[in-house]
């Protein structure tokens, strides 16, 4: 668990981080350098989901390289079911990461939703639903590594 107290917002006890995977964490079903090594760190404090329509259908290969299995999601109402997976776990625990429209439900309904700039472009509506903005995935999971970093960020 991380514990964060951020002045103006609270006491946030953060229990997950979730995911999305293609153009937050990989590129054309390839993960980012470096992106596995602070994962593995992570997971030391944090359940880690990954979450993914698996749209370059590599996702097995991901899965093996972080020992984690993704939720694979359904064509169709995506960022729904995005947002019901970050309900089910308890929004108040949750950092969510993503970029693309499909991750905007997710990252409003997380207690902290990251966004992350991609290669594969970035979508305003997940801009818009986040907390924070990075310049890409190494950088967003580094801030939930260090998360001092998150609380000089969302202080009030």
């Amino acid at each position: 668990m991380i514990e964060m107290n951020i002045p103006g917002q609270g006491i946030f006890q953060i229990e997950y981080l979730v995911c999305d995977v293609n153009g937050t964490l990989a590129i054309d079903g390839v993960l980012l350098p470096g992106i596995s090594t602070v994962i593995k760190k992570i997971q030391d404090r944090l359940k880690v989901f990954l979450i993914t329509a698996n749209s370059h259908a590599k996702q097995s290969i991901i899965d093996f390289e972080l020992g984690i299995e993704a939720k694979i999601i359904q064509k169709g109402n995506e960022s729904q079911q995005k947002k019901d997976f970050i309900s089910q776990l308890g929004p108040e625990k949750v950092i969510a990461i993503g970029q693309g429209a499909n991750d905007s439900e997710m990252l409003k309904e997380a207690a902290i939703g990251i966004c992350v700039f991609s290669e594969e472009g970035t979508s305003i509506d997940a801009i818009m639903s986040s907390d924070v903005v990075v310049k890409d995935g190494l950088t967003a999971l580094k801030l939930v590594q260090n998360p001092m970093r998150l609380v000089a960020t969302l202080r009030r």
